[in-house]
């Protein structure tokens, strides 16, 4: 993503072009939307092989550890201040 490119604005494409796909290749997944909130984080490349090598076993590896506990988990050992009612709205 280019640094003039606003996260939000790439968030906001993302959901948007990905809820279309969605809806137009499975119709009967009516009810699929997004949540209003989203974190982003960067990965340097040097890291990149660890985080598709993650992607790749996410599935089994949220059979263990859930989403939420994992994200929160992220977020405590970068020292990311949050606010915890806001976290899964």
């Amino acid at each position: 993503m280019h640094a003039t490119v606003a996260v939000s604005d790439a968030v906001r494409e993302v959901k948007a072009n990905s809820s279309r796909w969605i809806h137009e290749t499975w119709p009967d997944k009516g009810s699929f939307a997004w949540q209003r909130c989203y974190g982003a984080f960067s990965v340097s490349e040097s890291n990149s092989g660890s985080v598709r090598q993650y992607i790749a076993g996410q599935a089994e590896h949220h059979r263990v550890v859930t989403y939420k506990e994992e994200f929160v988990a992220f977020l405590e050992k970068h020292n990311v201040e949050y606010e915890p009612k806001w976290v899964w709205e």
